[in-house]
């Protein structure tokens, strides 16, 4: 997998979001278009992996399916990426103090301890701090 599409309302304040916020790369904002720019950021240590944050509009979308996606944005009603962490308590801490909205805490669950927050254009990421091979049977023994 190379790229995956974010759906924003607005890209300059969505790279700013990733960027400053959750602390990506900026990759790339070049003109696409008539009016359409080509915004990507991804993870330092993830090079080949890309986020495309578009905004929904030509050349993808219709005017009316766009505003559809976009009143389902500002409704929150859209759901977005994984993030993966080595400990999500302590980044949800970080990301909480740096102003990122939690929807939920970190909570347990059979692939790991996992949070919902939002980005700046209302969508659903989680942030996984996922089990690693052996630990359900290390926890089970102890």
């Amino acid at each position: 997998m190379n790229t995956v599409v974010v759906w924003v309302l607005d890209q300059d304040s969505a790279k700013t979001f990733f960027t400053e916020t959750l602390g990506l790369e900026a990759r790339t904002d070049v003109p696409f278009g008539e009016g359409v720019r080509w915004v990507t950021v991804g993870p330092k240590n993830q090079p080949e992996l890309q986020l495309s944050l578009m905004v929904p509009g030509a050349p993808v979308q219709d005017p009316k399916s766009a505003e559809q996606l976009k009143a389902l944005l500002a409704k929150g009603a859209l759901v977005g990426c994984t993030f993966t962490v080595e400990d999500c308590h302590a980044a949800v801490k970080e990301l909480s103090a740096r102003g990122v909205t939690f929807l939920q805490e970190p909570q347990p669950r059979p692939w790991g301890i996992s949070a919902t927050f939002q980005d700046d254009s209302g969508t659903c990421h989680e942030l996984l701090q996922p089990h690693h091979p052996g630990h359900e049977a290390a926890a089970q023994n102890a």
